[in-house]
């Protein structure tokens, strides 16, 4: 079994867009009116308005790019992470500002066992973005596979503070929180 090595570089760099959380990024009033929402609503509410959100995020503006996004995760929902670095990798080349974009290829990029370049799209994602939570919760998921428990913590209580019903990131906050804590003498 061969380690994987990789950059911290752009681990640290994700994590400094998660934990700034204030940078410059394209909004709208309703996007923002959307995650003020999203904060306090109640369980049912708040996973339709997460999905709301994201399919807001996932929409480029451009047809053909919502094309290649579409593509690219059909890719990966087929099994073919290859292909889908492929069509996630035009739609980043074509419209470098689309931080789904850069979130999707990361996705597949980890799919593909390949987690520097998944962490280095996650970097330029959050740094477009820094409020998808879908985007945080990825770095949670990559932190916990390189074996960084505390920062994988890190990130899926940010995820917790913008979408407390998102996926399961009470179970994987638990989860490492009794990972991280260590056991009580």
């Amino acid at each position: 079994m061969s380690v994987q090595r990789f950059n911290l570089n752009p681990l640290l760099a994700a994590c400094a867009a998660v934990l700034c959380a204030g940078g410059a990024f394209a909004s709208d009033a309703r996007l923002d009116e959307m995650y003020q929402a999203l904060r306090s609503a109640p369980a049912a509410e708040a996973v339709r308005l997460g999905e709301d959100i994201r399919l807001r995020l996932s929409n480029s503006g451009s047809p053909a790019m919502n094309l290649l996004l579409k593509r690219g995760r059909d890719a990966m929902a087929a099994g073919d992470a290859d292909l889908a670095i492929e069509l996630l990798g035009a739609l980043t080349d074509h419209a470098p500002e689309f931080a789904e974009g850069w979130h999707a290829r990361s996705v597949a990029y980890a799919r593909a066992g390949l987690m520097g370049p998944a962490l280095d799209d996650l970097t330029r994602s959050l740094a477009l973005d820094p409020r998808n939570f879908a985007a945080i919760y990825s770095l949670g998921a990559l932190l916990e596979e390189v074996g960084q428990p505390a920062l994988a913590a890190e990130a899926y209580g940010h995820v917790a503070a913008i979408h407390p019903y998102f996926d399961d990131v009470t179970l994987a906050l638990e989860r490492l929180n009794a990972q991280t804590r260590g056991t009580d003498l």
